[in-house]
């Protein structure tokens, strides 16, 4: 899991660096203008979804008091602790392939899927904060009043130079 969770955040590092970069400053322009932001509440997670992320927190731990029981197993009832590395050592492999491969992609895939909807959440939290400021900062929001030219300026887009070039270089 930890090896999983690098991988991610290196993938997303970037993004969500400058995703909150971007946040900073919208809120520091909201904040500046007199805009209030209010939070988005949580959204309550089912009781699944909690079970399965406290399973997931379970098998490092898992595995290493299992080891040192093992360890003392082994030695105070070594008979025991040999009978049952025996029955152990008679599973075929392939069955221990197909064991690690669905527990793998079982607990890969919902970490995946709750570090995914943290990067929504998060994305949600900053668009819906900043959406009254957006709102304010768009031209069509400005009140021109009767003053025609200032209602053309803001509604009526300027000549885009290049385009107009390429539409004249592909009409020949």
């Amino acid at each position: 899991m930890g090896l999983i969770q690098s991988m991610t955040r290196s993938l997303w590092a970037s993004d969500s660096a400058r995703l909150t970069s971007v946040a900073q400053q919208m809120r520091r322009a909201a904040e500046r203008d007199g805009v209030i932001l209010l939070p988005t509440p949580a959204r309550q997670r089912a009781a699944y979804d909690r079970l399965i992320d406290a399973l997931n927190r379970l098998p490092r731990p898992a595995m290493a008091i299992g080891t040192l029981v093992l360890l003392a197993t082994a030695m105070v009832a070594p008979d025991w602790f040999a009978n049952r590395m025996e029955a152990l050592s008679e599973m075929p492999e392939a069955l221990w392939w197909v064991i690690g491969a669905v527990i793998s992609l079982f607990f890969g895939a919902r970490f995946q899927s709750v570090d995914q909807a943290f990067q929504r959440e998060l994305a949600a939290s900053v668009w819906t904060d900043a959406a009254p400021l957006a709102n304010a900062l768009t031209p069509g929001a400005a009140a021109t009043g009767t003053d025609a030219g200032a209602t053309l300026l803001v509604e009526v887009p300027a000549t885009n130079l290049a385009l107009a070039a390429h539409q004249a270089a592909t009409k020949t």
